[in-house]
């Protein structure tokens, strides 16, 4: 049986710089009807870095992106996201820090009654100051990204699953965030539309660069991010010569029994002689 869960040792900055780390997590604990979902933990996001959340189910996943949000406080603890104290903020001032984060979430969560234009333009028309031309424009960018423009004015009940997650990534990145949040992005996909779907977050990760959280509960998917690349000549992911590193930072975060476990890259998870580590990524 494998060893109760040590938290990993936390190097963390005492005052976080908003122009190293995007998101820092400090000692954050957070229960649900008395039941601990996550204890003391604390990690960063660095500006460029993406970095894929482990855990079995309800093991806080999800929870992190919603604390990342604001959408729920800790108990205890302090959250920085864009050098800003989300625990300390005020509903209004937490929706103005939310139209820089980008969100694409479980089963994609669009809106039956909309077209694929209206779900993407949704964000930018709810800002209300963006032109009709400037929004017409960036819903077209955004679709051409993830390679939909052909069903611009299809609704999501005529889209396959794929598809959907697509229009759901095209809608995430129409406002150009700064940071972007996946909630198990291939949940619920066959493995070949997953690693389709791999590819377009990794062509995200390696064009634009932005900072990225992202909740999975497939290892393979994060390995493929780890070990390929997008080659905007090709226009398409490939991989990385072996032993080499990506040029965007990818990293690996596990959670167990609400401590982080391990933080760190795909070599260095590879390299782990923790039991539960081996037998999680066996």
């Amino acid at each position: 049986m494998a060893a109760p869960p040590t938290a990993i040792e936390q190097r963390l900055p005492s005052q976080p710089d908003a122009a190293a780390n995007i998101v820092v997590f400090e000692n954050v604990s957070i229960a649900f009807e008395d039941k601990p979902v996550l204890d003391g933990i604390s990690f960063r996001l660095a500006k460029g870095e993406t970095k894929a959340i482990f855990g079995v189910a309800g093991s806080g996943k999800s929870t992190i992106l919603k604390l990342t949000l604001g959408l729920v406080k800790p108990d205890d603890g302090r959250i920085y996201v864009l050098g800003d104290d989300v625990t300390q903020m005020s509903e209004d001032a937490l929706f103005e820090l939310r139209r820089k984060i980008g969100m694409v979430f479980q089963e994609s969560a669009l809106f039956d009654s909309l077209s694929v234009r209206e779900n993407v333009a949704f964000r930018l028309l709810e800002e209300g100051h963006v032109s009709e031309e400037e929004v017409e424009k960036r819903v077209r960018e955004a679709l051409s990204f993830v390679e939909m423009e052909e069903a611009v004015n299809k609704f999501p009940a005529e889209l396959s699953g794929g598809m959907r997650r697509r229009v759901a990534i095209a809608r995430a990145i129409v406002t150009q965030p700064e940071v972007l949040l996946y909630d198990s992005p291939t949940g619920g996909l066959d493995p070949v539309t997953s690693t389709t779907i791999i590819q377009l977050i990794v062509k995200q990760r390696d064009v634009y660069q932005t900072s990225s959280l992202l909740v999975t509960h497939r290892l393979q998917d994060a390995f493929i991010m780890a070990t390929h690349y997008f080659d905007r000549k090709a226009n398409e992911m490939r991989p990385l010569p072996p032993g080499s590193r990506g040029e965007i930072p990818m990293a690996f975060l596990i959670l167990r029994d609400g401590k982080v476990i391990f933080d760190g890259d795909a070599r260095e998870l590879a390299q782990s002689k923790d039991e539960y580590i081996r037998e999680y990524i066996s």
